[in-house]
């Protein structure tokens, strides 16, 4: 999570801990604080205050490679333009209820979980690859170094693997590893 705000960042801290199946992994005060950290976390929603995003960033997933995959959410301190919220997946507002609030975020997080392609879609063998080495808990640069490819790469090959899977957490990738048989359950 990425908000400028102390007050609105904690209270969204406290209603997602209240929520018991959400967790906030990150929170941090400005944009380029959460891209410089995102890619070694891979969490299943981002959740960035508008006030951060340039206004001349156009497609944020476009401008910041590291969030395509990810699902990206506004929180709404301020007013801003429809165009501004179009840029996010989903969108939250300081005037929700927190019932609403953990609703919206939940519904985030699932979305991806619900548009399984993996009947139709195979995995590379390169995406393969990376989606063991993402299950066994290496971060991107890691992945990057052992594959000889660049962390760009891997991030799209990540992309690619969400995309196919509809799974987005390293949790349900590395649970999807091991039932389609790419590593065994004894994970080191």
């Amino acid at each position: 999570m990425a908000v400028g705000s102390p007050v609105v960042a904690e209270g969204l801290r406290s209603i997602i801990d209240s929520c018991g199946d959400l967790a906030v992994v990150l929170s941090v005060d400005s944009l380029h604080a959460l891209i410089d950290r995102i890619t070694a976390i891979a969490p299943d929603a981002v959740i960035i205050s508008t006030e951060l995003c340039p206004t001349d960033a156009g497609d944020i997933k476009s401008a910041f490679p590291e969030l395509s995959d990810m699902t990206l959410m506004a929180v709404q301190s301020t007013l801003c333009s429809d165009e501004t919220l179009r840029r996010f997946d989903s969108s939250i507002s300081i005037f929700n209820s927190a019932e609403q609030i953990a609703r919206r975020i939940r519904e985030a997080v699932d979305r991806p979980a619900a548009n399984n392609y993996a009947d139709s879609h195979d995995l590379t063998e390169r995406e393969r690859d990376v989606l063991v080495l993402v299950a066994k808990g290496h971060t991107n640069k890691e992945i990057a170094s052992m594959l000889n490819i660049s962390p760009h790469t891997v991030i799209s090959h990540r992309k690619n693997i969400a995309h196919k899977t509809g799974i987005r957490s390293v949790a349900g990738l590395t649970v999807y590893a091991i039932l389609n048989h790419l590593i065994d359950g004894d994970i080191e």
